[in-house]
This record gives C-alpha cells, sequence and structure tokens, in this order.
C-alpha cells in the first residue's frame, strides 16, 4: 500500500507540474500577445499554488506595468527582488514602474554600516546567505579533514590556515544570514495600492490628517490597530493608515 500511495503521489505532483508549466506559457504567450489582462489571471493561477518564482513577480510587474497599474507593478517588482536581490531586470523596471509615482519622499541620510549593509550585504537575500552558509560549512569541513590527514607539514599548515578562514567566513555569513532575517521578519514592508489616501495621527477617521500618500509609495508597517496600520517613510514620518489600503511584501 505505501508503495502505491507514493507512486499516486509523485504522479499528482507531476500532472500539478505539468500544469504549472503549462500555466506558465500560457500567461507567456497572452503577454506576448498583449493581453496583459488575461495574462495576469494566468500567472494569478499560478501564484495561488504557491509555486512562486522571481520570474513569476517579475512578469506580472511587467504586466500590471503594461497597465499602468503603479501601485500592483511596484509591488510584484519588490516582490521579485526579494526572492533574487541580484535580477537587474528587475531593478531596472523597478526604476522606470517608480517614475510613475506620484509621491517623492527623500530618505534620511545613513550611516556608514547602514550604506554597507544596503549597498553589499543585501545584495543576497537571506536564503541565499544560507547557501553561503553550508558552503563554507562543507568546505571548512573538508579542509580540517586534508588537514587532520595530512603528513607533509608544509600541507598540514596550508589546511590547517585555510579551514580557520573558511569556519570564520562561515560563522561571518551565518552571522549576517541571522541578521537578515530578523531585518526581513521587523522591516514589514508593503506598498500603497489607493490611488491617493490620507495618513491619519490616530487610528480613527476623525483623526488630524498629517500627510497624504499615492499609489506605488512603499512603507514599514510599525503596528496594528483593528483596520489600521501604524506606518512610517522613507523620510520618517509616522502614521496611521486603514489597512485595506496598503498590501503587505513581507510573507511573515
Amino acid at each position: 500500500m505505501k508503495k502505491i500511495f507514493f507512486l499516486l503521489l509523485i504522479i499528482a505532483n507531476s500532472v500539478t507540474a505539468q500544469n504549472v508549466d503549462s500555466l506558465f506559457v500560457s500567461a507567456n504567450n497572452l503577454y506576448k500577445e498583449s493581453k496583459f489582462v488575461e495574462a495576469i489571471e494566468e500567472y494569478k493561477k499560478v501564484e495561488a499554488q504557491d509555486l512562486v518564482s522571481s520570474e513569476l513577480y517579475y512578469n506580472l510587474g511587467n504586466s500590471y506595468y503594461k497597465l499602468n497599474k503603479v501601485g500592483p507593478s511596484i509591488y510584484y517588482y519588490e516582490k521579485a527582488l526579494k526572492l533574487n536581490p541580484l535580477n537587474e531586470d528587475v531593478k531596472n523596471n523597478l526604476v522606470f514602474a517608480k517614475r510613475l509615482a506620484l509621491d517623492n519622499i527623500e530618505e534620511l541620510p545613513q550611516t556608514v554600516l547602514q550604506k554597507f549593509n544596503n549597498n553589499y550585504l543585501q545584495k543576497l537575500s537571506y536564503n541565499q546567505w544560507a547557501i553561503v552558509v553550508v558552503v563554507f560549512s562543507i568546505l571548512g569541513s573538508l579542509l580540517f579533514l586534508l588537514f587532520y590527514f595530512a603528513e607533509i607539514p608544509s600541507k598540514k599548515r596550508f589546511y590547517f590556515v585555510t579551514s580557520i578562514v573558511s569556519f570564520i567566513f562561515l560563522f561571518s555569513s551565518l552571522f549576517i544570514t541571522y541578521n537578515q532575517f530578523n531585518t526581513s521578519k521587523k522591516n514589514k514592508e508593503a506598498i500603497v495600492f489607493a490611488e491617493k489616501t490620507e495618513v491619519r495621527n490616530a487610528p480613527t477617521l476623525n483623526s488630524e490628517e498629517v500627510f497624504t500618500l499615492h499609489e506605488g509609495t512603499k512603507v514599514f508597517v510599525l503596528d496594528a490597530v483593528d483596520n489600521w496600520k501604524k506606518i512610517k517613510i522613507a523620510d520618517g514620518k509616522l502614521g496611521w493608515i486603514i489597512a485595506d489600503e496598503i498590501k503587505l511584501l513581507n510573507n511573515f
């Protein structure tokens, strides 16, 4: 019975994979034919099966961009970058999409460490840093074994030094992975989907309006009360926004 069950499971997974591939190809063909609404519907069917990828989000972003949907296009480009921060095509298209957004928010000055983190460490996602950890753990272990079994003193010194260096890189990349993961959990980013929305100083409709945001602007979610989210924008301003007018990027 177990063999039959596993065989059926393999067949089911194979059929699902074929269906997803078929949907993705169909969506790509619709996009090429400039049928962007229909293409989005097909891409969404793939997304609904939790078989997401940077390429899927990139194609969704492109489809929404062709329809001049600023919020959704920026949202999906940002989602694509979270899965693959090194994707240059996504970065370039995100620049063009942001030019359609009305809000021009000047970011707060960054410290040297913040600049280093943004310019270098965040080039990889925490999942990609985890792969670096695995690589250095295997490399360090192999070099230590070579050191242990080597008989020539010069080779033992070489293997010992390189294994130590590998373990230093291992622990450094492990720390970066842990830090990037925690940062992703704490920094709940979202994109404004409302064409125009008023941000208030308290989570009530009769509270004072402090500033206005438009579709496509990225915000950081700090807190939630009922159907309100406390947000922070790039220039440090704080306020409360109706939860339905933004969409979270993070999956936590």
